[in-house]
């Protein structure tokens, strides 16, 4: 694709950045097969190579972005589908990010979007602000049909009560008997409130496998919301406080690996030498983080799992949060795991699909994200499953709202199946095994209509 950035321009290392991907987009249109915004509108500005087109013209023009492509950038889900079926790999990624942060920069909002996208990026990557927003958000749940659309939707958001597990404290959980591994946990910041039983399932499991296991004082937030949302100087922030946490306990000691359950954490953190590369300061640390950085599945595939200690022919639904099957490429290992485990699984249709989540997404664009988490699932419920396996936070809170199927994280299911505790979501559960269950496929889920 021909650009227009002068030299001027060209200077600034991400403006070049930009162009030089620009270039690389051939207009084939594989990208259209798997975008969920073209799918439903059939709007070539909702496609991934019409927004590059807009991209393109937005970085050339002097002066503010105009609105209606400010829209179409805003409606991108970042779900990076169009990477995996692009010809050329266009590295989309970087280049959505680069749009956005133009965007925050250059383009004023109306001061309600404005105060709205502040209170995100305030709230939800600190999580004591955002227990704090949760209890206040019960106490006006019953209240949500009086007020405007974009409140209402944040209130349908916030769970009904607590969580009764307690959130991981920082310190070092020791391996049960001789020590194989040393590793750093994310904890990260909103599952910590939302679903703090994945952690303690990671760490419980960890422990069992020889691994001896810390949760670093000061590492909370990958940065990922706000440098997603455009705020690129909050996102570096976040990420700096977890390098120097995590660049500390490496000099104390062994760091064989960090580890993250959360999948749109685990993309970012492996990106950070990308996001620090021209920064002489963080370049190196930042490289150092993310070359140990690696999804739980990985480093469970990695250094082996025992079996399973229980009876476990459930059958499992499994969904691929976008973040890890195309930001971080990682699908077999989770499956094959609760494979060899003994669930029974069974994939969801449209599995390149994104459920809506997709970081802040839900909270900014909520039509769309309440069509993709509806028809996802309705695909889930076709499979059959007793439950549905996931491995990014988002996805769980996205369709908890839409199916009535307890939703897991993956490693909460192989830390039950090997000797941990049964996921709190699945007690008092009627949880059939694969032999009571219907043989439905997901190439069952037919026609289910556009909006």
């Amino acid at each position: 694709m021909r650009t227009e950035q002068s030299s001027g321009q060209l200077a600034d290392a991400a403006l070049a950045e930009a162009n030089a991907i620009i270039k690389t987009c051939n207009h084939f249109g594989f990208c259209t097969a798997t975008c969920p915004t073209y799918f439903i509108t059939h709007d070539e500005n909702e496609s991934p190579r019409g927004r590059i087109d807009l991209i393109r013209a937005m970085l050339a023009t002097p002066g503010p972005p105009d609105a209606a492509t400010v829209r179409h950038l805003d409606t991108c889900l970042s779900c990076l589908a169009c990477v995996s079926t692009c010809g050329v790999k266009v590295d989309y990624m970087h280049l959505i990010d680069h749009a956005r942060s133009h965007i925050d920069r250059n383009y004023r909002r109306s001061w309600s979007d404005r105060l709205f996208r502040k209170l995100i990026a305030v709230t939800v990557p600190n999580r004591r602000r955002f227990r704090l927003a949760l209890d206040m958000g019960r106490c006006f749940t019953r209240l949500a049909r009086f007020l405007p659309p974009r409140l209402s939707n944040l209130l349908e958001l916030v769970p009904q009560r607590r969580q009764a597990t307690a959130d991981l404290v920082a310190g070092t959980y020791p391996a049960e008997g001789s020590t194989r591994w040393r590793v750093a946990l994310l904890a990260g910041c909103a599952q910590r409130i939302l679903a703090p039983q994945i952690n303690s399932a990671t760490v419980r499991l960890l422990n069992r496998l020889g691994c001896e296991v810390s949760v670093v004082a000061g590492a909370e937030c990958c940065g990922a919301l706000a440098l997603h949302m455009g705020r690129v100087a909050e996102g570096r922030q976040a990420a700096r406080r977890n390098i120097d946490a995590w660049i500390a306990q490496s000099e104390r000691g062994a760091l064989d690996a960090v580890i993250v359950n959360a999948s749109g954490c685990g993309t970012m953190m492996k990106d950070y030498d990308h996001v620090f590369q021209h920064d002489s300061h963080y370049r190196e640390r930042a490289h150092f983080i993310a070359s140990r950085t690696v999804d739980v599945c990985e480093f469970l595939d990695r250094i082996g799992m025992p079996a399973a200690t229980i009876a476990t022919n459930y059958k499992v639904a499994y969904h691929d949060a976008c973040s890890l099957r195309n930001g971080q490429r990682v699908t077999r290992e989770p499956r094959q795991l609760l494979r060899a485990a003994g669930f029974h699984l069974v994939d969801v249709a449209e599995a390149h699909f994104c459920c809506g989540s997709a970081g802040a997404y839900n909270l900014l664009q909520p039509k769309i994200a309440r069509y993709l988490g509806e028809r996802k699932a309705r695909h889930t419920e076709t499979t059959g499953a007793s439950m549905l396996a996931v491995g990014n936070v988002g996805c769980l809170a996205q369709l908890s709202r839409y199916t009535p199927l307890p939703i897991v994280h993956t490693v909460e299911l192989l830390d039950w199946a090997t000797g941990g505790a049964m996921p709190p979501q699945l007690k008092g559960r009627p949880l059939r095994k694969q032999a009571e269950v219907s043989t439905a496929t997901p190439e069952s889920a037919g026609g289910l209509g556009l909006w």
